[in-house]
């Protein structure tokens, strides 16, 4: 300040330097144990060429510009910032949208949703916004192959790694992607009580009604759900009419959303729209979950990625930061804090890994396939439920700093936490789908209980979670009691999914999270020094 007799300080006086260009797969050994344990060691070189390319500091940057600049509505357009552009031409030339379903990839046994979870994990923790739309055009595959006419027609360009934005037919591209439209004002998640309706219309339908959330409206089709004569169906309705002219879905305004800033979501109008049947009248909800299986595993990967981040955040400041004379990561209280952070993102990476390791064998393997279709609910619960005090407590690790848009990328994780706990199914009903699941497998379903409970037998406490677990589904308020029990569930296969990969902290973890011995926040877990030591040195090298 001119006249002032105390010079200004250099900028960098008691801050941390800017974290980037580093190999986001090198610098994190967890993320390395877990792609080893689950079968995909022999991708190592390659995710960490992945970790390099996403760890250049020029991308942190163009995410803070595709969060700053928000996609705006142009008649039945959405234009993005060119940020935004950049990491889908990125995401998509390295095959997020499309590598788990290469001939090659199908194979048995082969880790493909493992390799491609990884590489997920890496990106969440720069720019997750764009992945809504990698998420569902990989995921809409599941659904379309109930077509196989249809799908046969479609996969070329699905699969074409060859980002195309422009606003033409499909056909004409050299590459789509695909959005989903579900929710309606009136239902939410009750989706049996949408009111859209679709006649048959020669080979097609016409379509006639509204929905509230139109996911990734920039797709060159969408995955919609509407009442025909045989009851709620699942339909593919593109942008353009087979005859080349544009299809009447109308845009009315985009989601000013709370975070996810970089993606678009709008309220549509389907005037008569163009679609074609994906599977029978009646079964839409069916066909469109086969879809929805695949974004609720995206979640729970994209929650365990921003956890990630904001823990590399918190722990990079605190190795740089110094207050009451000396660093951060030096006083005891900020240990703690910081190690249980890093115990959290342990449970949640391992549980994720090892349910993708599930759906890579759940083609040949029915025990995989009901852990699949159990643990995804639970686990899209407690990872994507953790996520946003997770991000809280790491911005507040960086005091007034964490809180500043300029200062520290925290604001921009903090805001986009909650979405993956709300979006492809809340809590409650993830809770209710686990409930499904359990009374439709029966024996299956306690199969899959005993499996989780001898993988993590010589674990302190995981009996007494199984024991919740079964007098809450023998119970009379099993409902009432679904959060208590989902929890634990996730809780003890994280514990066992440790156990594989990392014995050392599968032992901490449960001793901390299922028995009991932690408070209300980050920071109260019952943690050595030895083990704090441990945990953040397995963060950052």
């Amino acid at each position: 300040m001119p006249g002032s007799p105390y010079p200004d300080p250099p900028e960098d006086f008691n801050q941390a330097p800017p974290l980037g260009d580093v190999d986001l797969f090198a610098i994190d050994r967890p993320l390395q144990e877990a792609v080893a344990a689950n079968g995909a060691g022999a991708e190592a070189q390659a995710l960490s060429s992945f970790g390099r390319h996403w760890g250049r500091a020029e991308l942190i940057e163009q995410a803070g510009l595709a969060d700053k600049n928000s996609p705006r509505l142009e008649g039945d357009a959405v234009e993005f910032h060119p940020a935004y552009h950049r990491f889908m031409a990125d995401s998509m030339a390295a095959g997020l949208h499309s590598m788990t379903w290469r001939a090659d990839a199908k194979a048995a046994a082969a880790p493909a949703e493992v390799a491609r979870a990884a590489r997920y994990f890496m990106v969440a923790q720069v720019e997750n916004g764009h992945m809504c739309p990698i998420t569902m055009t990989r995921a809409s595959v599941a659904a379309l192959a109930i077509e196989p006419a249809l799908a046969a027609e479609l996969m070329p360009k699905i699969t074409s790694r060859s980002y195309d934005p422009t606003f033409r037919p499909w056909w004409e591209k050299s590459a789509m992607t695909l959005g989903m439209g579900m929710t309606e004002r009136q239902g939410g998640t009750d989706v049996r009580a949408n009111r859209t309706r679709a006649e048959a219309d020669g080979e097609g339908y016409r379509i006639a009604g509204e929905k509230w959330f139109m996911s990734a409206p920039m797709s060159d089709a969408f995955l919609v759900l509407a009442q025909a004569a045989g009851g709620l169906t699942c339909f593919f309705m593109p942008r353009f009419r087979p005859d080349g002219s544009a299809n009447a879905l109308h845009f009315r305004k985009l989601k000013d959303k709370t975070g996810n800033r970089s993606n678009a979501s709008t309220e549509v109008e389907f005037r008569n729209a163009y679609a074609t049947r994906v599977g029978e009248e009646g079964r839409g909800i069916r066909t469109i979950l086969k879809m929805v299986q695949l974004t609720r595993l995206d979640c729970a990967i994209a929650s365990a990625g921003l956890m990630r981040a904001a823990l590399v955040q918190a722990l990079h400041n605190a190795r740089h930061r110094r207050v009451f004379g000396k660093l951060l990561v030096a006083q005891p209280m900020m240990r703690s804090v910081l190690a249980d952070l890093a115990l959290e993102v342990e449970g949640a990476l391992a549980l994720v890994m090892r349910l993708c390791r599930a759906f890579d064998l759940s083609t040949s393997d029915e025990t995989e396939a009901r852990l699949a279709r159990l643990l995804t609910p639970a686990a899209k619960y407690w990872i994507c439920k953790a996520a946003p005090p997770f991000a809280y407590e790491a911005m507040e690790c960086l005091g007034g700093n964490g809180y500043v848009e300029e200062s520290s990328i925290l604001p921009r994780l903090f805001r986009e936490a909650p979405v993956n706990a709300i979006w492809e199914g809340s809590g409650n009903v993830m809770c209710l789908d686990v409930l499904r699941a359990m009374r439709s497998e029966g024996e299956g379903a306690r199969a899959v209980l005993g499996g989780l409970a001898r993988e993590a037998s010589s674990l302190p406490d995981t009996g007494e979670a199984l024991q919740l677990i079964q007098r809450t589904l023998a119970g009379n308020n099993t409902e009432g009691q679904a959060r208590m029990t989902v929890e634990r569930l996730a809780l003890l296969a994280a514990a066992a999914a440790l156990r594989r990969s990392v014995p050392d902290m599968a032992a901490i973890f449960a001793r901390t999270r299922l028995a009991g011995r932690r408070g209300a926040s980050f920071g109260t877990s019952e943690l050595s020094d030895d083990e704090t030591a441990t945990l953040l040195a397995r963060v950052l090298p």
